[in-house]
C-alpha cells in the first residue's frame, strides 16, 4: 500500500474521530476541532518524513483538533456576527478587532485573499483569538451563501 493513501486514510479516519468527540460539546466546538484537526494534519504531513509522517500527521490532527475546539468553544453569537461582518465589509489586508464584553476575549481577523468560486464570493483569513492570556492562529476560507450569510470552509 502506497504511503500516501495509508496517511490519507490516517488523516480521514482521524477528522471523523475528531467530529464523533466534538458532538456532546456544541457544533462551535465540532466545527473547530474539524477545521483544526485538518489544517493541524496538513501540517504535520509537511513536518515529517518517511515514516514519521503519519505520525507527525496524527500528531499535528491532533493538536490542531486541541487548539480548533478551544477556539470554537468559546465563540458566542456576538463573535460570529463580527466574523460575518469583517468577512462582508473589511477590505483584503486590513483587519478588524474586537473584544467580546462577555468573555472578555480578543479577536483580529484579516481577510488575505478574495476570490470568486462556483459558488460565489469567497474569502481566505487568519484569525488570532486570545483566550485566557494565549493567543492562538486560525486559517480559514468562507464563502458567501446565497442568503446573504457566510459559511466557513476548512
Amino acid at each position: 500500500m502506497k504511503p500516501r493513501i495509508v496517511v490519507s486514510g490516517l488523516v480521514l479516519a482521524c477528522v471523523f474521530f475528531l467530529a464523533a468527540c466534538a458532538t456532546p460539546h456544541g457544533p462551535r466546538e465540532e466545527t473547530g476541532m474539524v477545521i483544526g484537526g485538518i489544517l493541524g494534519g496538513v501540517l504535520g504531513s509537511q513536518v515529517g518524513s518517511g515514516r514519521g509522517r503519519g505520525v507527525a500527521t496524527l500528531a499535528g490532527m491532533m493538536a490542531g483538533g486541541a487548539i480548533g475546539g478551544a477556539i470554537g468553544r468559546t465563540m458566542d453569537d456576538v463573535d460570529r456576527m463580527k466574523m460575518a461582518t469583517t468577512l462582508e465589509t473589511t477590505r483584503t489586508g486590513v483587519a478588524s478587532e474586537w473584544e467580546n464584553p462577555d468573555t472578555g476575549y480578543y479577536y483580529r481577523m484579516e481577510p488575505t485573499r478574495t476570490y470568486e468560486s462556483p459558488e460565489g464570493p469567497c474569502r481566505e483569513y487568519t484569525l488570532d483569538a486570545q483566550i485566557g492570556g494565549q493567543t492562538e492562529q486560525v486559517y480559514g476560507t468562507a464563502c458567501r451563501q446565497a442568503d446573504g450569510s457566510w459559511k466557513i470552509l476548512d
